[in-house]
């Protein structure tokens, strides 16, 4: 039923320039997303145009060009750098004698492909019978209509309609079974918050560093590949900050220019994580040309997402490709962190980006002055126990004066168990 690839397919390119920044395409991504998709690139057909064609989204003489290309190169796909209507599609196909796939449905095959989970298998193939449900009428022109005459008359349903009958009871299903995964992700989340264990979200354009920057502070082996997409389902990881203690960090899909709709709907379970966030690891790759633009499609999605309010740390990665770019920490008036320069690639930096991100959660950890009586040695034993005495010292008394510095949960779970003596030894 799906527009589905097969690697070494050979394509011919179409990409337009529009005036309006809102249409407009960048041709080098695009050859990023047909690579991804394992589609062998024939050639590129070019064009400038103020607004689509109704008909063929670009003009007839461009289609004719088309064709004329799909014929010289021999080509079975034709992929267009934007979105096309279901006519505009049906109508090049019958012009080209080949199939004709827009932006949105390549973007969608190359999710499916890297889908693993069974939670984004299901995602996935949300959005795609979303997109192709506008579609079907493609694969069944010649049964349209009932026929009439003897021996032709039908049930009273057309095939049509029957998929459109069958691709509908499949859309209940998966959101039934998609409703049922992400009351498991909300137990998930509850436990974090009992647990009072802040969640830290990578997010950023798609083939930023991400996931390689996730190994290498988690010490997993999270696929990363230098390609668009290498990431979809998303990974969570806890990791020991000095000083904050344990945080869980969620690896998450990248984003990009134009984020089908139907894909942000059906990943709202998942990208829920960035939502609820204490706080998000913008990584950008500031090594690219477009970064500015990036960060900006980046923005657009979480403000889509509604995660625009959660506090961002910018991540500056791979200043291993450019030059003379030293690692450091950018800080507000506050002296607050709010970039760091890192290349988690080349293990550079890395050290930075742990000392910015405990500066930023400090608000997780408590410290306190201790005056503790030799009467209640044992509450001393406890602290020494949890590591979290900075200084010590003993009055002429025998009373011991404690600096203790420790996450806020662990303080937190120290005051309810010894309510009755812990309070009383706080310095005022």
């Amino acid at each position: 039923m799906f527009d589905r690839y097969q690697a070494g397919e050979q394509a011919v390119l179409v990409h337009l320039d529009f005036p309006d920044e809102s249409t407009r395409e960048d041709l080098t991504e695009f050859k990023m997303l047909v690579s991804s998709a394992g589609v062998n690139e024939l050639t590129v057909v070019t064009g400038k145009r103020s607004t689509p064609h109704p008909k063929f989204f670009v003009g007839s003489g461009k289609a004719e060009e088309i064709a004329d290309a799909v014929r010289l190169y021999e080509a079975d796909v034709v992929l267009f750098n934007h979105s096309l209507s279901p006519s505009q599609e049906k109508n090049i196909e019958a012009l080209c004698q080949c199939r004709v796939i827009d932006r949105t449905t390549l973007i969608l095959d190359i999710f499916a492909q890297r889908a693993r989970t069974h939670e984004g298998k299901l995602q996935v193939e949300l959005a795609q019978l979303r997109h192709i449900s506008s579609r079907l009428i493609r694969g069944w022109t010649h049964l349209e209509r009932q026929k009439g005459g003897i021996g032709l008359r039908g049930p009273g349903e057309t095939q049509l309609e029957t998929d459109r009958r069958l691709l509908r009871d499949r859309i209940v299903n998966i959101r039934k079974r998609l409703e049922k995964v992400e009351k498991q992700r909300q137990q998930g989340r509850r436990s974090r918050t009992r647990a009072e264990l802040p969640t830290l979200s990578l997010v950023g354009y798609t083939n930023a560093g991400k996931s390689t920057l996730f190994n290498v502070l988690t010490q997993s082996e999270v696929y990363a590949a230098d390609q668009l997409f290498a990431t979809l389902d998303p990974t969570l990881r806890r990791i020991e900050l000095e000083g904050v203690g344990g945080v869980i960090l969620a690896d998450t899909v990248g984003f990009i220019r134009h984020l089908p709709h139907d894909l942000v709907a059906a990943f709202k379970a998942t990208l829920t994580e960035t939502r609820e966030a204490e706080l998000l690891l913008h990584v950008v790759d500031i090594s690219d040309d477009r970064r500015s633009e990036n960060i900006e499609q980046v923005e657009s999605v979480l403000a889509e997402i509604e995660a625009d309010e959660v506090p961002q740390l910018i991540i500056c990665n791979k200043i291993d490709n450019l030059d003379d770019v030293e690692p450091r920490i950018d800080r507000d008036d506050q002296g607050r962190p709010i970039r760091v320069w890192l290349s988690a690639q080349a293990n550079i930096g890395i050290d930075l980006f742990f000392i910015a991100l405990a500066e930023r959660l400090g608000n997780h950890v408590v410290q306190q002055q201790l005056a503790i009586p030799p009467s209640a040695g044992k509450l001393r034993g406890i602290l020494y126990k949890l590591n979290c005495i900075k200084e010590e010292s003993y009055d002429e008394q025998g009373i011991c004066h404690l600096v203790v510095k420790l996450p806020k949960r662990e303080w937190n779970r120290l005051v309810k168990q010894n309510t009755n003596q812990i309070e009383q030894f706080i310095v005022k």
